[in-house]
């Protein structure tokens, strides 16, 4: 990501004036700080944010300007809206509803309420100013918790979802905030008449229509002529317009620029161009909101802080504690776990982006003073800053253990088959013993949440740990004929063959492998049968490609027994040799591809590959 910092400084030097020395000073700073800000954990965010107040006007004085840096890198959250619409299908933003309308309106209202009523009583503001103040800080940064659920991979869990119906809430929340604020005002009701509010709400209203007209009957046919075109440059800027056009219509309409890119990328998900302008945008997206990050912490006042750090620090830990408490109570009070509530209080606890667009409008408009407004955007800033922290503290938190209701654990079983895992390898093994009528059969795992699926198909599975001596015993370990070893972590596997081989040497130990490395380790172990987890479904895939390459049926089977045969030698002479042995029992494609481009000579002979490039399980 350091270097997408360079085309973001290109960027905004064409817009805003940046010179080659700033550019190239930007450039430094993303090529320093984000790579060591991951390197110790604290993830690029934060390496963003420190870049930018070294480079600001309160650090080295590199870039004078930071808010139209600003203004050009809010782009990145726009496009990183737009990509989470491409993820939304109609169908699916329609099963959220209850989460964006229903908790997303609670949280808002929630936390809007005890923020004010904490800028009242704890902060000493007017309760204008407190309202203004505290409801700037509830619309939590988009940017940052949408970088985090996505370098989690957590956006399209459940809980992520949930996240990301309250942040739409609270893009749509600006809109109704910068009207409540116009009313605050000084002298806000008489400078707005009734007409004017009603025109602005059709106006708003028509920018709506407007972008799920264009959406739903234009982009198709355009897409489908520009791709008739050939021309990648052509679809990649047109694909850049719709985001533009969707958000400049929005924001003239007086509504969220990113909501309005949201909306076109749900318009477009069931496009048949989706991924198309998801490979397109995403490059954009990933640089703008780095500059974005940089533009955050170049904002930061460092002269407003220093001069009233002692409100700004009640302020931050006022105002996180007390946001958090309620997303944990809300998230808990509608069912979430203690886990799951902790994690989304932690992470939504800041103030984000839009704060600022608030804290403008209400000192535009007299609500605030400029002083005022640098400290609450200071309290915003830090508390963005301080969210990677807080979010890594959660790693040292004790997972809570998992219920075991309703899972029985194994004591006293004396089936003539012991299996130890069933995951996905353990499912399929088990199907031809059953089939068999193999019914003295006991199967354990420790996964709570594969247990309670299985039962639902009818499984009777075990929770137990195979690695536990005490365990194999209440299984039936000393009592079976076989015991299967099925679990998916090669350490576990050999503990438990080295286990069960050293305290009930009359059962025949079976073990799933996890590649040819641990396939020898096994069988040092004392395994009497191991089976590499890959091996026979490769080759049956193998041979299915040879029989639709029109391959004789038989010769098929010629093929594919010489290649077990060819496997079988070289393990054995690796037992011996150590596992670079037989290598010439490799068939290799180097000397045929030599040969056909002229370079070699000669008969065919097999090739020797690096052995970890031949075979990974």
């Amino acid at each position: 990501m350091a270097g997408e910092v360079a085309a973001h400084a290109a960027e905004v030097a064409a817009h805003g004036g940046i010179d080659l020395v700033q550019i190239a000073a930007i450039l430094g700073a993303g090529v320093i700080a984000v790579p060591l800000f991951r390197r110790l954990g604290l993830g690029s965010v934060l390496g963003y944010l420190a870049a930018g107040l070294v480079l600001g006007p309160f650090g080295l004085k590199v870039v004078s300007d930071p808010q139209s840096v600003l203004h050009a890198a809010e782009l990145g959250v726009v496009l990183f809206l737009f990509i989470v619409g491409l993820e939304m299908e109609p169908a699916k933003l329609w099963g959220l509803r209850k989460e964006i309308f229903g908790l997303g309106v609670l949280q808002v209202g929630l936390c809007g309420a005890v923020l004010t009523l904490a800028g009242v009583f704890l902060l000493g503001l007017t309760p204008a100013v407190a309202f203004v103040a505290g409801l700037g800080f509830v619309l939590t940064s988009t940017a940052i918790v949408m970088q985090i659920l996505a370098e989690r991979g957590e956006l399209q869990t459940p809980d992520g979802q949930k996240i990301v119906s309250v942040l739409l809430l609270e893009d749509l929340a600006i809109v109704p905030l910068l009207a409540a604020v116009a009313l605050i005002s000084p002298g806000g009701d008489a400078d707005v008449s009734a007409t004017q509010r009603w025109i602005s709400v059709g106006v708003a209203v028509a920018s709506i229509v407007a972008v799920i007209f264009a959406g739903r009957w234009v982009l198709n046919p355009v897409f489908k002529l520009l791709a008739e075109s050939k021309a990648r440059e052509v679809m990649t800027a047109a694909a850049l317009l719709v985001v533009l056009g969707a958000a400049l219509i929005m924001e003239l309409g007086g509504l969220s620029m990113a909501m309005g890119a949201f909306m076109a990328g749900v318009l477009l998900s069931t496009s048949t161009f989706r991924h198309q302008l998801e490979a397109d945008v995403e490059p954009f997206r990933g640089l703008l909101l780095g500059l974005f990050f940089l533009a955050v912490g170049m904002a930061l006042d460092l002269r407003v802080v220093a001069a009233n750090w002692q409100f700004i620090a009640l302020a931050v830990l006022t105002y996180m504690l007390l946001k958090g408490a309620v997303i944990y109570g809300l998230a808990r009070l509608l069912g979430g776990s203690n886990q799951t509530a902790l994690e989304r209080a932690v992470l939504m606890a800041q103030g984000g982006e839009f704060a600022f667009v608030l804290y403008t409008t209400a000192t535009a408009s007299g609500l605030l003073s400029g002083e005022l407004s640098a400290i609450f955007t200071a309290t915003v800033i830090i508390s963005m800053a301080l969210t990677p922290f807080s979010t890594m503290l959660l790693k040292f938190l004790p997972k809570p253990a998992r219920s075991l209701e309703g899972v029985e654990k194994p004591e006293g079983l004396t089936g003539n088959v012991l299996m130890i895992g069933f995951g996905r390898f353990g499912q399929i093994a088990s199907q031809p013993l059953i089939a068999k009528g193999q019914h003295s059969i006991s199967i354990i795992d420790n996964d709570v949440e594969m247990i309670e699926v299985a039962q639902t198909f009818g499984f009777k599975i075990y929770y137990g740990d195979g690695t536990r001596l005490d365990i194999l015993r209440a299984a039936g370990a000393g009592t079976a004929d076989l015991v299967l070893v099925c679990v998916d972590k090669k350490e576990a596997a050999t503990r438990i063959v080295e286990l069960v081989k050293s305290e009930f040497p009359l059962a025949k130990v079976f073990a799933r492998s996890f590649d040819r490395g641990h396939s020898l380790e096994l069988v040092k172990a004392g395994v009497d049968y191991q089976l590499r987890e890959l091996f026979e479904s490769s080759l049956e895939f193998g041979a299915e490609t040879l029989r639709a390459l029109g391959v004789d049926t038989m010769e098929v089977d010629e093929i594919i027994e010489k290649v077990r045969e060819n496997d079988r030698q070289r393990f054995s002479q690796q037992m011996v040799g150590g596992i670079m042995a037989g290598r010439e029992l490799l068939i290799a494609n180097a000397e045929d591809q030599a040969r056909e481009s002229g370079t070699v000579a000669g008969p065919s002979e097999p090739i020797i590959a690096p052995e970890g490039e031949q075979e990974k399980a």
